[in-house]
C-alpha cells in the first residue's frame, strides 16, 4: 500500500511540474505576441486610428441603456476588475479542461477590445495570453468609459455593420441616441455570435439572444422584472 501511495505522490508531483513548466512556456510566449503586436503600432495609434472614422461616437453620445446591455450580457463586473475577472476565467479554465480544448475563454470586455484590435478569432492559449498583457496595459491608460466606448465602436454586428453607429443606421434607419429599448436590447445580444443573429437572418435567434441580453439586466440590477416582462412580449 505504501508504494501504491509513494507512486501516486511522485506521479502528482510530475504533473505539477509539468503544469508549471507548460504554464511558463505558454506565458512567455503570450508575453513576446504581445511586444511584437504593441511594437509594430503602439496602443495609442491604434485608439487614434479608431477614433478617427467618420462614424465614431462619443460615449456621452452612446445611450446609456445600451451600454447597461453590453455590460450586463458581455461583463457584468467590468466596471470593478482591472482587465481580467478572475471569476469568469475560473469558470473558463472548468470548463476548458472538461472539454479537453479552449471552448470558453472568461474574456472581459477589454480583453474582446484587445483581442479586436490586435489578434485572430483563433482559440490558442498564447493568444489568451497576449490578449491578457494587452488589456492590461489598455487599462492603465483608459478610463472604463473610453475602453467601452472603443470597444462598442468596433464591435461587428453582422450584415456588415461595424460600431454602434453603423448597427444603428442599417438595421433601424436611426441615430444611436434614438433607439427604443427593443432595439437596443435587440443590438446588444448580436456580437455574441453576429453572423447566426444578424437580423437579415429572420429566424428566431437573434430574439432569443434577447431574451438572454434582458435576463441579464434584471440580473444586474438594470431592469426589474416587470419591465423584462413587457420587453419579451413586445414585438417593437
Amino acid at each position: 500500500m505504501k508504494t501504491i501511495f509513494k507512486l501516486i505522490k511522485v506521479v502528482f508531483v510530475v504533473i505539477v511540474l509539468l503544469v508549471i513548466i507548460v504554464g511558463g512556456v505558454i506565458t512567455y510566449n503570450g508575453y513576446i505576441l504581445y511586444k511584437e503586436k504593441t511594437n509594430e503600432i503602439s496602443i495609442e495609434q491604434k485608439v487614434e486610428n479608431i477614433r478617427g472614422q467618420d462614424d465614431y461616437i462619443s460615449y456621452d453620445d452612446i445611450p446609456k441603456t445600451f451600454v447597461n446591455a453590453i455590460v450586463s450580457i458581455e461583463d457584468r463586473r467590468f466596471f470593478t476588475h482591472n482587465g481580467i475577472d478572475i471569476q469568469s476565467i475560473g469558470r473558463a479554465i472548468i470548463t476548458d479542461i472538461s472539454k479537453m480544448e479552449l471552448v470558453e475563454g472568461g474574456s472581459t470586455i477589454t480583453q474582446q477590445l484587445a483581442k479586436n484590435i490586435y489578434f485572430t478569432q483563433e482559440k490558442k492559449f498564447t493568444r489568451k495570453v497576449a490578449e491578457v498583457f494587452t488589456a492590461f496595459d489598455l487599462e492603465e491608460k483608459y478610463s472604463k468609459e473610453e475602453i467601452l466606448e472603443l470597444y462598442i465602436n468596433i464591435l461587428y454586428f453582422g450584415d456588415g455593420y461595424y460600431g454602434i453607429y453603423q448597427a444603428s443606421k442599417g438595421y433601424f434607419d436611426k441615430e444611436p441616441k434614438d433607439l427604443n429599448l427593443y432595439e437596443i436590447t435587440l443590438l446588444a445580444g448580436l456580437p455574441n455570435a453576429p453572423s447566426a443573429y444578424a437580423l437579415s437572418n429572420e429566424t428566431d435567434l437573434s430574439k432569443q439572444r434577447q431574451n438572454m441580453v434582458i435576463d441579464a439586466m434584471v440580473e444586474n440590477n438594470c431592469m426589474t422584472e416587470e419591465e423584462a416582462n413587457v420587453l419579451k412580449n413586445s414585438n417593437n
